[in-house]
């Protein structure tokens, strides 16, 4: 099995050499759907040029006509996401024609009035769906991966991990109007606090696994890939109840920047693939340890699921008293979960992809995040400069994005220079995401800087 799919993957590497070197061949590959959507995201912009313009300073109308090309060709480079957006916009426009009340003014109060509103479409409706999808889809992945036959179990879980990020990009959208119903000068693009980023985070690192479940076609890493979206759906919960964080909050003055509609997602890009590499990292090791028996090999196993159980204690007594029986579920489900895993490798590794195809998903991944995070980081100095008069200042947001981006430009150069492979690679792609969290959650709740802006 593990020789079949590494022949895949060659195979799949030829077929793209093939058209990368072959220019004509790129407009020749152009369907009629291809130059249909195209042609609908043209009229779609032009229209929201018109519709929206009053609203946009000229930065906001840059950004609103740099994306129109980007979209078209990330519909052509994958042909997916075009029914994607397509579903997307139709589900977003159909919410916003919902909250017209018949005077023409829209009327945020008819969320709890119109059917379709209240139960689907209204961006907290949205949201909750797409937190319940992604949990049985990632429940479905691991039936799949644990079962004779279990190929339709996983087809239903990449089914509904693709509904659920049509659902989380729905509530986005939806969130991003009625923020500017609430009031002037509220609305802002929702990727503003810790609730708003952690729905991007769930939705972005999907479609990233996605993504390479379609080109290396095998949806075995999905259960590993979808469990840190379940994770932070998990967080995201918690979030919700402690702080009733789904409230939309006008934007404190120094988010009132269009720099923040690019340095925030290209960071989540980052974040995003760091995890998946993280998570192959680890089905890496568990296709490794499979037939090992002596504990002090399988020690490091353990350690890291214990990690991973404790990882609530790490939040201030404050909160976890807010949300202890919470927690309590939390940590059972973890360590349940943790111990299935170990105690089941031998029939995990069987079925998982070969050693080569996990590394290989796991250095594109981390190429991918690092170049996103370089930009992110580079973007985030220039807002910098325009918001505190200074390209860096050593904050404690600003030192540990140094550090992330140090850990993972190294471990880059050692697989690009010295060949690294394997168990070590493995290794240092899972401490990459413990220092990427911390940096990312940590410094919120421990450091204190000109960033402090998700108290937890």
């Amino acid at each position: 099995m593990n020789t079949t799919t590494a022949t895949s993957h060659q195979t799949i590497e030829l077929k793209r050499e093939r058209s990368a070197s072959d220019p004509k061949s790129y407009w020749a590959r152009r369907t009629p759907a291809d130059w249909v959507f195209a042609a609908l995201l043209v009229l779609g912009t032009v229209w929201a040029f018109t519709q929206y313009q009053h609203a946009m300073n000229g930065y906001e109308q840059a950004i609103l006509l740099g994306t129109l090309p980007s979209a078209i060709w990330l519909g052509w480079f994958w042909r997916p996401l075009q029914k994607l957006m397509g579903v997307v916009a139709a589900f977003s426009l159909l919410a916003i024609w919902l909250y017209q009340a018949p005077s023409g003014a829209a009327d945020l109060a008819r969320a709890d009035q119109v059917f379709m509103l209240k139960y689907f479409v209204s961006s907290q409706s949205a949201i909750l769906w797409m937190s319940m999808l992604f949990f049985i889809s990632t429940v479905f992945y691991w039936v799949g991966l644990l079962t004779r036959g279990g190929a339709v179990f996983e087809s239903l879980g990449s089914n509904l991990a693709w509904t659920a990020v049509a659902l989380a990009l729905i509530g986005s959208m939806v969130r991003w109007y009625e923020s500017h119903q609430i009031g002037p000068g509220i609305g802002h693009i929702p990727v503003s606090n810790l609730y708003e980023v952690f729905i991007m985070f769930c939705w972005m690192t999907t479609l990233f696994y996605l993504y390479y479940e379609d080109q290396y076609e095998t949806r075995s890493m999905g259960a590993f890939a979808m469990l840190i979206v379940s994770a932070a759906v998990g967080f995201l919960l918690w979030y919700t109840l402690v702080r009733e964080a789904h409230a939309i909050q006008p934007l404190v003055p120094a988010l009132q920047s269009w720099w923040m509609k690019v340095h925030v997602p290209a960071n989540f890009v980052g974040y995003g693939t760091f995890a998946i590499a993280a998570m192959l990292a680890f089905a890496y090791l568990i296709k490794q340890s499979a037939g090992e028996t002596r504990w002090y090999k399988l020690a490091p196993l353990w350690l890291l699921g214990m990690v991973l159980c404790i990882e609530p204690l790490v939040f201030r007594q404050s909160a976890l008293e807010k949300g202890a029986s919470y927690w309590f579920v939390y940590f059972g489900v973890s360590a349940l979960i943790v111990g299935g895993i170990l105690s089941m490798r031998t029939r995990i590794a069987e079925r998982l992809p070969s050693f080569e195809v996990l590394d290989d998903v796991m250095y594109k991944a981390i190429a991918v995040g690092f170049a996103f995070f370089t930009i992110a980081t580079v973007l985030g100095a220039l807002w910098a400069a325009e918001a505190w008069g200074g390209y860096w200042s050593w904050d404690p947001k600003e030192t540990w994005a140094l550090i992330v981006w140090l850990n993972y430009a190294a471990w880059l150069h050692m697989r690009l220079m010295k060949g690294l492979r394997g168990t070590v690679a493995a290794w240092w792609a899972l401490v990459g995401l413990a220092v990427t969290t911390f940096a990312f959650l940590g410094v919120n709740m421990f450091l204190s800087g000109l960033h402090s802006y998700g108290e937890l």
